[in-house]
């Protein structure tokens, strides 16, 4: 009899704090999705580590689709997305290339749903800081999220040529307006 009421007072101090563990999680996962739906537009600067090389620079986004990133680089590198198009120019050599979006990393941030998708579906891991979500689709992504403030921070991902591309962002402006012609891709030259 003793052994059993050890063995239930053991089920239930689990199946507590797996409830309290699970509680936690979502309401977590709620804040970031309530946090994500909120946004229209983020400015941010970053640093973008492929593989050994970092490149830094700051990126106006504006949701759906809509990425404009300068390189503090000796290229000077503009990188554009509109929707499906993407340019990268070297404007110190006048330069421009084009590519699929589908080939971008920057897709899984370029739209809410994609983002929210990942919230939503992605394990959860929190620590005193930072709040990482490991996301298993097409492509495995982690996301990591801002502890105290929710603040999207970067995401770690392996593009089509297998490089590990981590990506971390620090936002200083949320939901400005952009100019119209802020998006537009330039032309092939």
């Amino acid at each position: 009899m003793l052994v059993n009421v050890k063995f239930c007072k053991q089920i239930f101090l689990i199946s507590f704090f797996l409830l309290i563990t699970t509680s936690l999680s979502a309401n977590e996962k709620d804040q970031i999705v309530a946090q994500l739906n909120s946004l229209n537009t983020l400015e941010f600067t970053f640093d973008q580590l492929i593989n050994e090389k970092t490149e830094k620079g700051s990126c106006l986004l504006e949701f759906p689709g809509k990425l404009k990133c300068n390189y503090f680089d000796e290229k000077k590198k503009e990188l554009v997305i509109n929707n499906k198009r993407l340019s990268i120019t070297q404007k110190r050599y006048n330069k421009t290339y084009h590519y699929p979006v589908s080939k971008s990393p920057f897709l899984n941030i370029l739209y809410k749903d994609k983002l929210l998708e990942i919230v939503q579906l992605g394990e959860l891991e929190v620590n005193d800081q930072i709040i990482k979500l490991i996301y298993f689709g097409d492509n495995e992504i982690t996301v990591f999220f801002d502890k105290k403030n929710l603040d999207l921070k970067g995401w770690e991902i392996k593009d089509q040529y297998n490089n590990n591309i981590n990506f971390s962002l620090n936002i200083f402006a949320k939901n400005n307006v952009f100019n119209k012609g802020t998006f537009k891709v330039p032309e092939i030259n």
